[in-house]
């Protein structure tokens, strides 16, 4: 699989099918095999480009002087800008919501459509983001994700009700466990550091193409409750959409219903 060269790290990304392009921005803490269910569809008819975040997948560790998600939106453009796409559709999950509203503001013009998932431009709420950051402090420390963290970690991102013996859950919760020392160190705990610090840009959501714009949110979503997503959908002015029986990673616990929403939301 190629790579670009960003603010001189290697950015990894998936490039497959043809046709119009859509871009998948997934979640931190997830490689764009996240999206393997959507990209065996949408290949077929379309271009997809899914790029993985800095020290996530096969992607070098985070730039030096890489201080916001304005970095990332920025860093994304440039990813794009080397592959000569002009246009294209944008589908964010997670952070890749957050740096996708960042970069479809920035560029409106090369934005076909636009699908904000399980995600939230709005600050972090302060106690939330303080228990994080006090998470990311012990990762840090440790130089890996241990078991008790694991368990605080791993549920966050799926229904309630999920069994936790479920190929799913296990592979993810594997992944976290193998992260090496110096990729959490130099990449996944400052870019985490990013994410829940972010910036608020609600106030700039009624300048995107609400026509355009679909906001998505699994109905159990735990860090990114539906009550996030409406709030966003009515700043926009734009449809709002529930995914059934499906918590943060929605598109994974969900495959089928989710495909068929971005289906039609990129034939408009």
């Amino acid at each position: 699989m190629p790579f670009a060269t960003i603010d001189g790290q290697p950015l990894h990304y998936l490039d497959q099918g043809q046709g119009p392009v859509v871009v998948l921005g997934g979640s931190y803490l997830w490689d764009h095999a996240m999206w393997a269910p959507q990209i065996e569809v949408l290949s077929r008819r379309y271009r997809v480009i899914a790029p993985d975040l800095w020290g996530h997948g096969q992607s070098g560790q985070m730039p030096e002087g890489m201080s916001s998600l304005n970095d990332m939106a920025r860093q994304m453009m440039e990813l794009l800008d080397y592959l000569s796409i002009d246009c294209f559709h944008l589908v964010g999950l997670s952070v890749g919501g957050m740096w996708g509203t960042r970069l479809a503001l920035a560029a409106p013009t090369r934005i076909q459509s636009l699908v904000l998932m399980d995600t939230y431009v709005g600050v972090e709420p302060e106690q939330t983001r303080q228990y994080y950051f006090s998470l990311f402090d012990k990762i840090e420390a440790s130089g890996s994700i241990p078991e008790p963290l694991l368990d605080i970690v791993v549920p966050i991102f799926f229904r309630p009700g999920i069994d936790p013996q479920s190929a799913l859950y296990q592979q993810f919760r594997a992944t976290l466990a193998a992260l090496p020392t110096d990729r959490l160190r130099a990449s996944i705990v400052p870019l985490g550091r990013i994410i829940f610090g972010r910036d608020d840009m609600r106030g700039r959501l009624h300048e995107l193409n609400a026509q355009r714009t679909l906001v998505m949110c699994g109905d159990q979503d735990k860090p990114r409750p539906p009550s996030e997503a409406l709030e966003m959908a009515e700043l926009i002015g734009c449809l709002h959409v529930l995914v059934p029986d499906a918590g943060h990673i929605s598109n994974l616990e969900n495959p089928q219903f989710v495909t068929e929403a971005l289906l039609k939301a990129l034939r408009g």
